[in-house]
């Protein structure tokens, strides 16, 4: 059991289970559940139409083939727009068209959020009918694949279509509700809370910054000795030497060249590959690195401060078997991804970055 002082997450990304109205979800990944498994049809020109699951996991592969930073982004963006008011692709637009004001894509809780493009290049994609899926739909397929792909299989969740696009994007509203990387646990705990999560899923999620990178904003009170959180003084050390160079730091620092784990201590336990290809893999070390109080956010930390002990219970087993986070994990994200859209009208967005013309709420 781990008890320690305080509370744990922003997703970075950093996160019942009602079905939505649409295509039944997909059971398994390339398994189709009823309905989704028919014959292709024919486009125009002869050739075999591609489904527009498949039109999804082709790009999203596309991009983590060339960057896993981009798989890392969608699943984040996953968590920043279901997180506020619901499932709609709120976070994806860039002006509103009528009221003024900020979109959510300029809140506090949102810098450094990425993967806009793939989901334009999905959507520009998928024009005719047949093949529509709605922005909101998009951004919950594409966070599927990433993690299916970096989890290189691990992770698999089922997921449905049918939602609509939200035509309400607030900054001031993504940050009254977005949990900040300086929340303690009994904050954390009650934001999650207030969308239907409990602590063990709070702690499953949080396992999503196994992967990505940070802002040094997003970790400057862990540096600074007036508001630090208990950390590692030799990680402490070594990461207030290494921001100078580069302010943006992986969140795992499994993914740090073998120089600078050394510099902060960090044990390579048993289960934990630290070659080159396993960067930016999604499995269980997050867990070894916060259990070893190495770590970049408070929020994380503050896992471990969980006077009850769920929290430090959950992370010790999803340390002992990654198999068990695997599970809880794509159980966690299939649950946030049919977190219900609220808003006064709803629409299907013909570009994910702009509200239809005349739309008014």
């Amino acid at each position: 059991m781990v008890k320690l002082s305080a509370r744990a997450l922003a997703l970075s990304l950093c996160l019942g289970l009602a079905f939505f109205a649409g295509q039944p979800p997909v059971a398994a990944h390339g398994h189709r559940g009823p309905g989704l498994g028919k014959k292709d049809k024919k486009d125009k020109s002869g050739g075999k139409q591609e489904d527009p699951r498949d039109t999804v996991k082709r790009i999203v592969t596309e991009a983590i083939g060339g960057d896993k930073g981009v798989g890392a982004a969608l699943i984040r963006l996953v968590f920043h727009d279901c997180w506020v008011n619901g499932c709609d692709g709120s976070v994806l637009v860039d002006t509103k068209p009528y009221g003024g004001g900020k979109t959510e894509k300029l809140a506090e809780n949102n810098i450094g959020l990425a993967g806009f493009d793939v989901i334009d290049k999905i959507k520009s994609q998928l024009d005719s009918p047949e093949k529509q899926l709605s922005c909101a739909d998009i951004v919950v397929l594409a966070a599927r694949e990433a993690t299916y792909n970096l989890s290189r299989g691990n992770i698999d969740y089922p997921v449905n279509t049918g939602r609509t696009d939200g035509v309400v994007s607030s900054a001031s509203a993504a940050d009254a509700v977005l949990p900040p990387s300086t929340f303690d646990f009994e904050q954390l705990k009650a934001n999650f809370a207030a969308k239907g999560f409990d602590t063990k899923e709070l702690v499953a999620l949080s396992g999503a910054h196994v992967v990505g990178v940070a802002r040094e904003s997003s970790f400057a009170d862990r540096l600074n000795d007036t508001t630090a959180t208990p950390i590692s003084p030799d990680y402490k050390d070594a990461l207030a030497e290494d921001v100078k160079k580069h302010p943006i730091q992986p969140n795992n620092i499994r993914d740090k060249d073998e120089t600078f784990r050394d510099k902060a201590g960090y044990v390579v336990e048993t289960g934990v590959d630290t070659s080159d290809g396993a960067k930016g893999v999604m499995d269980n070390t997050y867990y070894h690195a916060n259990l070893q109080n190495r770590v970049l956010f408070r929020s994380d930390w503050e896992l471990r401060n969980d006077m009850s002990g769920q929290a430090g219970n959950a992370m010790e087993t999803f340390k002992r078997d990654a198999r068990e986070w695997y599970t809880e994990f794509g159980k966690a994200m299939a649950k946030l991804s049919q977190l219900k859209a609220q808003g006064p009208r709803f629409e299907n967005r013909t570009d994910c970055k702009v509200i239809n013309t005349n739309n008014k709420y």
